[in-house]
């Protein structure tokens, strides 16, 4: 399949380790979502192969994490100035394997590479934290000091972005990583290697394992040198790699699900409220842990809300990531059949279809923008992340009644608010059981803000000086200085 790259040296099949490419003894199709058509055959790594990753991450540890944060920081900002100034092809490998819209792909590029550009300029600097003593003639300090070798476990939704977070806090820590995409959408993965490797990053620093996960990151759990373990994945297989990582009380980071309450107040911008619930319901097609999955709106502009936000729903184009469309396909037929099921399930506890509601004929993969009104609180769509582009709508008539609706999930990770009353937002922000809060706008998240959530949304903070947490211990120093 012909991407038409500018550099075709980017479209890697071969695993990364230790500074060289990998063959493997068996390969696996990665396929473009739109077409069905196999877009490269890639090295299916096996836990052989995942366990030497760990030996050569490990043996480039110590050099790595006694260099100087400067040399780290120019390793980053290389790899970082390398991920721009190739933007266009990583996004079109992008849309080959994953099926988003381009400049979708496009605006994940540069999400991904600021990650490299923010821990770029916190690696250089020093994290000696001095104490107060409370002994005579004792002198105290605490130092953050790298963990070692950390697992990088990516999910397909973002292929790019999940792996710049977390590799680039982790090689700013001192930390040596190997990383494990997933099968659907490795290519991004391999594409940011080969970049990663002409950027300098020392041979073992940064490795890449596609491959089939079980096999690969059961072996990284199992494993005492790999003391860190991140994983963006869904909240069952994070439960999973939790158990797994017990037998090695591993440090970990778990960003999970998402079930995301989108709340309307009557006093809200009702213009502003669609157009961003379009936004928070419809971008990557949906398939977001961030997506809004349950819009609660005030019974007072409900009518309204349901009829203009199903209008601007309705007017989205669907077709294939290349032609740079409103919503592009679903990543494969599990995820089209779910949207089937949560609609099916809806109706027939008496939802209303206000628009969509079965596949597009462009393709198996292609589901439309998705609205259901009337939506009862017991249906499946109001309990279970739905990953796709159905909205589901119902309204409250209290506050009290709103956020006890939000809250009656396992899942915790960002919450949507509309409302132009200041006290009511102070409120709602203080009782939302969720980790993020937007308030009157979708995009919140950067570099710069912790990322994560609360409950069963997952454990620890990715961005931000907190994203380094995870991937460094805490050494405390006391020295006596009497004679």
């Amino acid at each position: 399949m012909d991407l038409e790259l500018n550099d075709p040296a980017l479209l890697r099949t071969d695993g990364y380790v230790g500074g060289r490419w990998i063959r493997g003894a068996d390969r696996f199709a990665v396929t473009d979502p739109a077409t069905g058509g196999t877009v490269a055959r890639v090295a299916r790594l096996d836990a052989d192969a995942a366990r030497e990753a760990v030996d050569v991450a490990h043996a480039a540890f110590d050099d790595w994490a006694w260099e100087l944060p400067q040399v780290r920081a120019e390793s980053l900002w290389r790899w970082f100035e390398l991920i721009m100034q190739n933007r266009h092809d990583l996004a079109r490998i992008m849309v080959a394997e994953q099926g988003k819209p381009l400049s979708e792909a496009l605006g994940e590029i540069d999400y991904a590479a600021s990650f490299v550009q923010f821990y770029a300029e916190e690696a250089k600097r020093p994290n000696i934290e001095s104490v107060t003593s409370h002994l005579a003639t004792a002198e105290m300090e605490v130092w953050r000091e790298p963990v070692g070798v950390a697992a990088l476990v990516t999910p397909w939704n973002f292929p790019s972005a999940m792996l710049t977070r977390k590799a680039a806090a982790a090689i700013a820590a001192g930390c040596t990583v190997v990383c494990h995409p997933s099968a659907e959408t490795p290519l991004s993965a391999l594409a940011l290697a080969e970049l990663a490797h002409r950027a300098g990053l020392p041979a073992g620093v940064f490795n890449v394992l596609p491959g089939d996960a079980p096999e690969v990151v059961g072996a990284w759990t199992a494993h005492p040198r790999v003391r860190a373990l991140s994983f963006t994945g869904s909240t069952g297989i994070g439960k999973l790699l939790y158990r797994q990582s017990a037998d090695t009380v591993k440090r970990l980071v778990l960003e999970l699900g998402g079930h995301a309450p989108f709340i309307v107040f009557a006093e809200a911008d009702l213009d502003l409220a669609v157009a961003e619930a379009v936004k928070a319901k419809f971008a990557t097609s949906g398939q977001d842990c961030l997506g809004a999955n349950r819009f609660l709106v005030e019974r007072p502009v409900y009518d309204r809300f349901c009829d203009a936000f199903a209008e601007k729903a309705r007017a989205l184009t669907l077709g294939p990531g290349m032609d740079d469309r409103d919503l592009g396909p679903l990543m494969n037929e599990r995820a089209v059949a779910k949207q089937e099921e949560h609609v099916a399930d809806a109706l027939g506890r008496g939802a209303k279809l206000l628009t969509g509601g079965a596949r597009d004929p462009q393709g198996p993969l292609f589901y439309p923008a998705t609205v259901l009104a009337d939506v009862p609180t017991d249906a499946l769509v109001f309990h279970e992340e739905t990953f796709g582009p159905v909205a589901a709508i119902a309204p409250f008539d209290t506050e009290d009644e709103a956020v006890a609706i939000a809250n009656a999930t396992e899942y915790g990770l960002i919450a949507y608010v509309h409302s132009q009353d200041p006290r009511r937002i102070y409120r709602i922000s203080r009782a939302l059981d969720f980790g993020m809060v937007a308030v009157n706008r979708t995009k919140v998240t950067g570099a710069p803000i912790p990322f994560g959530g609360m409950k069963q949304s997952g454990l620890a903070r990715e961005g931000s000086r907190h994203g380094l947490e995870a991937f460094t211990d805490i050494k405390y120093v006391c020295r006596d200085w009497s004679e």
